[in-house]
């Protein structure tokens, strides 16, 4: 088993400035070439820490990457504290960078000072990647055996995350030529409308029976249900896939419409294939969610294809006089209703011509309940030709997380609503 570390560096990820993306996207590179990480670390901008936290990684692990500090600033500092880690004495110029350096600012108007010309100096103990989308090249530190007692290797990445994702390609092509990987495979299964506690119990008896070289783990998520991921390490991947797809049959003759994709995939892609696989379109009226179901029914590309429009009816007169809401439903039963998204959900679909319509009344907080309608209730309604069902659901979060909840849970709905009419 090849063993990896990452590290990100920087006193802004430490105090919260910065939310660090960049460790999941190199965890998710690094297992599809079948290394495994060991740990996710970040330190902040100290020279002496950084050489210390580095080379205790490298005692453990085969590959150590690390992203950041490699600003044109005195603040960053990371370079230095490789070249002391490496027992480089010597900075040497990437001509392969500089290029890049010169080209970059150069087409943006700016000029080219010292301080950008030092970004392509690096110690003479490593191998550069260039940097096609940035000034910091990427440097590659192959220690020898002797150091650590077993072949260890450094990869040094710029921190600007779309930097740092367009050279993972490379960086992954060179470990894969460094080192002899075993592969590691995983499948992930997407539930939702259904708790962990309560799909644990459900599967307990499938769950046991796996083989011991399977490894299952629970991952849930309010927004996107509960991910269950099928790990084989080891082994020929063909194989290993093999085995998981005849698993994961199985698991589906248990969970049934519960699973919404074997892959690791979104509520609303999956709605998107269901209505553009069968020539079906789709409109929202939305009071509570605020055009959140819009923004992910639309974050799919190619929605243009089944997506019509939407109406976002925050108030009541928005409710009767454009979606058709009559003022009697609102006055008898109140914008919060079934009798309310019922009306919304017929309106909309009436307005924009579609096949399927879902639409959403609740209270989404901290203000606004009572006892007879509390804060985290919603009211989902979805409407086809077929007819009009409404759902009652109680959340208790906090506004924003009570906003995604309400809109998943109704794209849920009507995903359920899609598979009774499009598929039976």
């Amino acid at each position: 088993m090849t063993r990896a570390s990452i590290c990100t560096i920087g006193d802004e990820i430490l105090i919260g400035q910065i939310i660090d993306t960049n460790s999941s996207h190199i965890s998710r590179a690094l297992n599809s070439i079948g290394v495994t990480v060991t740990r996710m670390v970040s330190i902040g901008d100290d020279h002496d820490a950084i050489i210390s936290f580095l080379d205790a990684e490298l005692s453990h692990n085969e590959i150590v990457i690390v992203t950041g500090g490699l600003g044109p600033t005195k603040d960053d500092i990371t370079k230095t504290a490789l070249a002391k880690l490496s027992g480089s004495k010597v900075f040497k110029t990437d001509e392969r960078q500089l290029e890049i350096i010169h080209r970059l600012l150069s087409a943006r108007g700016l000029d080219v000072l010292d301080i950008n010309i030092a970004q392509a100096s690096v110690p003479d103990t490593c191998d550069v990647i260039p940097n096609r989308l940035g000034t910091a090249p990427v440097m590659v530190f192959r220690f020898p055996e002797s150091r650590y007692g077993h072949k260890a290797m450094l990869y040094s990445l710029p921190g600007v995350p779309f930097e740092a994702l367009g050279a993972l390609d490379d960086v992954m092509s060179d470990i894969r030529a460094s080192f002899q990987l075993s592969d590691i495979c995983h499948r992930t299964v997407m539930t939702y409308g259904i708790a962990e506690s309560a799909l644990s119990k459900l599967i307990e008896d499938w769950e046991d029976s796996l083989p011991s070289d399977l490894h299952l783990a629970y991952l849930p998520n309010a927004l996107t249900g509960v991910r269950l991921r099928l790990s084989a390490y080891g082994g020929k991947r063909e194989e290993q896939e093999n085995r998981m797809d005849a698993e994961i049959t199985e698991l589906k003759k248990i969970l049934g419409d519960l699973i919404y994709s074997d892959q690791d995939d979104t509520l609303e892609a999956c709605i998107g294939r269901m209505l553009s696989g069968s020539g079906k379109t789709v409109s929202a009226a939305e009071s509570c969610t605020g055009g959140t179901i819009s923004a992910m029914l639309t974050s799919v590309p190619g929605s243009s294809s089944y997506y019509l429009g939407s109406v976002t009816s925050y108030a009541n007169s928005v409710k009767t006089g454009v979606l058709g809401v009559p003022e009697s439903v609102i006055a008898d039963h109140g914008a919060v209703s079934s009798e309310c998204v019922a009306a919304m959900a017929e309106g909309v679909r009436r307005l924009t011509g579609s096949d399927f319509s879902v639409a959403t009344s609740g209270i989404a907080g901290p203000g606004g309940g009572s006892e007879e309608k509390p804060v985290g209730l919603v009211w989902i309604g979805v409407s086809s030709k077929m007819g009009t069902e409404t759902f009652r659901m109680i959340f208790k979060s906090d506004r924003k997380r009570n906003i995604e909840r309400f809109a998943s849970s109704a794209l849920n709905i009507l995903r359920m609503k899609l598979i009774k009419e499009i598929k039976h």
